[in-house]
């Protein structure tokens, strides 16, 4: 892990100046007492959960109904593809098991795909986590299980044995429970500076994988280069009577001028311009510089990942020295998270703000156009929206692809990086004496993902039945 510059903390870490790192760490201990580790393997569903198509249809009732079968359908393909857009269903679960009272900003929906490589403002690539859409602060364990979870329900897919998936989670939960100890030596701005890196992925392939996995982290790595504006501008894009536009892609990307009849077309332009002009308000002024010598020429609304589909999302079409030179925003509905039943609402004004704050406590370097703002729907309600690149040097893992080595190297990786991101915003000391130099953790955490992950394929298996029941409807896309 190497260290260069990022943006300062939004907020400071738990303990805070006024105690010292010894009470620190007894705190962390004496969390043990209340809360031992190996309970955190303990789960048992509560007799009065709700039922989980009935909380997914809660969260669809606010979502652009039209998307909302996309959604079912994604979420029916598999036990993992209904995990990820499940994170309001685990934070219910959630919060009924026990934890030791130490509080982090969390990312909400930690799973495995969240983790992935990124460019920072350096022009460097980084991994670190992406989705900060449910992102509160609230227990550290929470994001923790999340991750375990997804490892178990990964490795099932691929057909992983229950010992290797074991030890695939304990490479997680080892990785976040070392780093954290480490951390919780480092001095505050060594901590701020933390980032894994290009070099230190090529390292841990050179250290823990064969030939094929050393080729595939160097494929990626090079991939990820590639994913950026201009490719998106050249996949997304077509010149219709001379004008670059946005391609029509059927129930995933539409076009605004497709999309209303021509006062509500008009309509809608106008407010995602000024939601694009007013968002800049929220960006460092030098960044605002940047983004006021682009012009606007076309907007499109665009389906996104699992869980999110039928949020309002949309993608903005900018150009700048010359046709091409293109720069392409992602407008995203920010709504409630779905931790803030369970640890209550967020401090800041809107959705958009929540999840940016978020996300810069927690990454190592965030997008240069990351901001927010809130905006009035043509329907006249109040919508809070946050704003990045649509691709900005992005890397996906591909766990079906995926061999037990390389998932567990992956794993650990996943782990180091968590670690980072609570150890920006919570309290690092006390977190690392709670989890201690045993496995306890790591060992409690296995039992817990494995019973979780039983869970959620009963989950899963409920919405199917809901779709043959005719009870929800589902459409591939």
């Amino acid at each position: 892990m190497t260290t260069r510059d990022t943006t300062k903390a939004a907020a400071a870490p738990d303990g805070g100046p006024g105690l010292s790192a010894k009470d620190r760490a007894a705190n962390g201990r004496a969390a043990r007492t209340r809360t031992p580790r190996s309970a955190h393997g303990d789960f048992e569903p509560s007799s009065h959960r709700a039922d989980p198509v009935d909380l997914i249809e809660r969260q669809s009732a606010t979502r652009v109904q039209e998307l909302v079968p996309i959604r079912y359908g994604r979420m029916a393909e598999s036990p993992f593809r209904f995990y990820r857009g499940a994170a309001a269903i685990m934070a219910s679960d959630l919060a009924g098991t026990p934890d030791s009272g130490i509080r982090a900003q969390l990312c909400g929906d930690a799973h495995m795909m969240n983790f992935r490589l990124l460019g920072s403002p350096e022009r460097n690539l980084l991994f670190d986590i992406n989705d900060f859409d449910e992102t509160l602060p609230g227990p550290w364990e929470w994001d923790v299980k999340r991750l375990a979870t997804s490892l178990v329900i990964a490795g099932r897919e691929n057909g992983f044995d229950e010992r290797v998936r074991a030890d695939i989670v304990r490479s997680a939960v080892r990785s976040y429970r070392e780093q954290m100890r480490l951390f919780a030596g480092m001095h505050h701005l060594d901590v701020w500076y933390a980032r894994v890196d290009e070099s230190d992925l090529r390292a841990l392939a050179e250290g823990v994988l064969h030939t094929r996995g050393r080729k595939s982290v160097t494929e990626a790595l090079s991939k990820a280069r590639g994913r950026d504006s201009l490719q998106a501008f050249e996949k997304l894009t077509e010149v219709v009577d001379g004008r670059r536009r946005f391609a029509a892609v059927p129930q995933l990307i539409t076009p605004v001028a497709d999309m209303l009849p021509d006062q509500g077309r008009d309509s809608l332009d106008s407010q995602i311009r000024e939601l694009v002009s007013l968002y800049g308000n929220s960006l460092q002024t030098d960044r605002r510089h940047l983004l006021q010598q682009y012009t606007i020429v076309d907007m499109a609304r665009k389906v996104v990942g699992v869980g999110s589909v039928g949020t309002r999302c949309w993608i903005v079409l900018l150009l700048g020295r010359d046709g091409e030179d293109p720069l392409i925003l992602q407008a995203k509905e920010a709504g409630e998270s779905v931790l803030a039943a369970h640890v209550g609402a967020s401090e800041y004004a809107t959705g958009g703000e929540r999840v940016v704050a978020g996300q810069r406590l927690m990454q190592a370097a965030s997008d240069i156009f990351l901001g927010w703002q809130q905006t009035q729907g043509f329907d006249g309600r109040e919508r809070d929206f946050y704003v990045r690149q649509l691709r900005d040097w992005k890397g996906i893992a591909e766990p079906a692809q995926m061999v037990p080595r390389g998932m567990r190297a992956f794993a650990g990786l996943c782990g180091v990086t968590l670690a980072r991101a609570h150890a920006r915003s919570g309290d690092r000391i006390a977190i690392a004496a709670y989890l201690g130099r045993r496995d306890v953790f790591d060992q409690a955490l296995v039992r817990f993902a494995e019973t979780y992950a039983d869970l959620n394929e009963r989950d899963h298996q409920r919405l199917l039945d809901a779709i043959a029941s005719g009870r929800v409807t589902a459409a591939a896309a």
